[in-house]
């Protein structure tokens, strides 16, 4: 069994909402007390959902599990795909891996290109908010120092995140966290390639440095189905002085339509389940949170 954020069981939210995002596809309702697997329910009857944009095949994508040369290796690395998942073992049923966070009303693949779990990978850059001295800002209420990240809006769905990705084939996660904020905050993909060798000097500074593992693991998604889903391995990557993101521009690229530095506290709203990595992140660096006196309050 694998715990989601609050502590309980088997629990997914985002997972189970309608419209199934980028569709007008409404899942079968799952109730709270029928998510986990353990539970029988034997007139469960999800929804069966694959976008055409899986279904046309490309190169991030696996094919059908119907499709006779198609043998997937679940539960283990297969050639070049990670089908491992964070959280241990899963299930697979008929051919088709289970969702270890439980049912979400909607079998298939959805927009993901991966049976089972999908990999992404999280740089969560941060520095202390400083005045024009450079003298760092603490909060009135709670007396902590104010930390800022790095967020980008989406532009598939206008929500601000942090500047993820997925994992590529074969690919390590320390290069993907690299590669993809260099892609979504700075823009790398439309530079001139001196540009980008200058970039890429000034990332390893920011990559190579002493950096926390904030979360590891299922991610509660709107895109996770009963087959396919969302895991991610969130990175903390801090600029103690501010110097070397002092040197960088933010410039959104690639899937971000904006790019800006965001000052963090219980009063941000977040894609998917970035608000409670940044609050991990909060806490870890002993930075303000919330303006509650008690700390440790549900979040």
């Amino acid at each position: 069994m694998m715990s989601g954020f609050n502590g309980t069981k088997h629990s997914h939210n985002k997972a189970r909402t309608s419209p199934y995002p980028g569709s007008k596809v409404q899942r079968s309702q799952v109730p709270n007390d029928k998510v986990g697997w353990f539970v029988e329910w034997r007139d469960y009857n999800p929804v069966e959902y694959t976008a055409v944009s899986v279904l046309a095949g490309p190169r991030w994508a696996d094919p059908q599990i119907s499709e006779s040369n198609f043998s997937p290796k679940f539960n283990e690395k297969d050639g070049q795909v990670e089908r491992k998942s964070q959280n241990g073992l899963y299930e697979v049923e008929n051919g088709r891996p289970r969702n270890p966070a439980g049912r979400t009303g909607l079998v298939g693949r959805g927009l993901l290109g991966r049976w089972g779990p999908n990999h992404a990978a999280d740089p969560i850059i941060t520095r202390w908010k400083r005045d024009r001295s450079g003298n760092k800002i603490t909060h009135p209420t709670s007396g902590k120092n104010i930390l800022q990240f790095v967020a980008i809006k989406r532009k598939d769905c206008g929500e601000w995140a942090i500047p993820g990705g997925m994992v590529d084939p074969g690919e390590k996660i320390s290069a993907t966290l690299k590669r993809e904020f260099g892609e979504e905050a700075l823009n790398s993909l439309q530079k001139s390639s001196a540009e980008k060798r200058e970039l890429q000097d000034k990332l390893h500074r920011l990559f190579s440095q002493e950096h926390l593992v904030i979360y590891k693991g299922y991610v509660d998604d709107p895109r996770n189905t009963d087959n396919a889903w969302m895991e991610t391995e969130a990175v903390n990557y801090h600029d103690e002085t501010g110097e070397i993101m002092d040197n960088l521009t933010l410039e959104a690229g690639d899937d971000a339509g904006k790019v800006k530095w965001m000052d963090i506290s219980d009063k941000l709203k977040l894609y998917a389940s970035h608000a409670q990595f940044i609050k991990l992140v909060a806490e870890k660096r002993g930075a303000h949170w919330s303006e509650d006196s008690e700390t440790g309050c549900p979040g």
